[in-house]
């Protein structure tokens, strides 16, 4: 089938979203809670862009990329006053509620809006609440974080605010967050994230840091991978692995 995005006739197949055929193009549509190891979910409405077809007679709308599934003939602009105005708007919200964010200021002066209309929240918070973080968290199996409380008092945190009990210390959750918001402090032999300190497996080659000891154990129990392939860096991996090919070789 063929769609047309900002006036560009593209190729896209049954099943993919507006998105999915924007990003394989090339075409920038901004997002937020979008990862491609995860579902979507349309949380941060950043990606909303303007659809309409030939066959409508004249009706337009505004959806989020992510979600919305092609069709033949649909044409989208990912960039009409429209969509400016509805992008804007949720940054302006963002702004307001996570003024340290380089990220979010960024993505609102890309878009010509960098007035912040609405009252600021000076908490020096980053978290923008897509929950890509504990997406991922669920991705991985251990279901450490959700969100707690209502309203303004909404956050991203574990059970009870207490240390979380089934963090593994994998980091997944601080690597996906769009913002930085999640802190994540490693030092050679430990990493502290979630208020929960993690002593790290060191490596049997270089000894360089590998994963935490939790992370190990639960990959070991969960993975059908053998339990050295845990305890070894990806350096001393690919080392391993050239050293195998020479033998070979020769």
């Amino acid at each position: 089938m063929y769609i047309y995005i900002d006036g560009k006739k593209i190729s896209a197949k049954d099943g993919e979203s507006i998105l999915e055929v924007a990003n394989r193009n090339e075409i920038y549509i901004p997002t937020l809670c979008h990862h491609e190891a995860l579902d979507d979910v349309g949380a941060c409405r950043v990606c909303m862009v303007e659809i309409t077809h030939k066959d409508w007679g004249g009706w337009r709308n505004l959806v989020t990329a992510c979600l919305y599934p092609v069709e033949e003939g649909l044409v989208i602009s990912t960039s009409s006053e429209a969509v400016r105005r509805s992008r804007g708007t949720t940054l302006d919200l963002l702004m307001a509620r996570c003024p340290t964010s380089d990220v979010i200021r960024w993505m609102a002066e890309e878009n010509g809006e960098i007035s912040v209309r609405y009252e600021q929240i000076d908490d020096g918070s980053k978290c923008i609440m897509c929950s890509l973080c504990v997406r991922a968290c669920e991705r991985m199996g251990c279901n450490a974080i959700g969100t707690v409380g209502r309203g303004h008092d909404k956050k991203i945190a574990p059970p009870f605010f207490e240390n979380p009990e089934n963090c593994i210390g994998c980091g997944a959750c601080a690597a996906i967050c769009p913002t930085g918001h999640i802190e994540v402090n490693d030092t050679r032999t430990t990493r502290e994230i979630w208020d929960k300190k993690f002593n790290f497996v060191a490596c049997e080659g270089c000894g360089e840091p590998v994963l935490t000891e939790e992370y190990r154990d639960y990959a070991i129990a969960n993975r059908d991978l053998p339990a050295d392939y845990y305890t070894t860096c990806s350096a001393c991996k690919k080392k391993k692995l050239a050293s195998h090919f020479d033998k070979v070789g020769s």
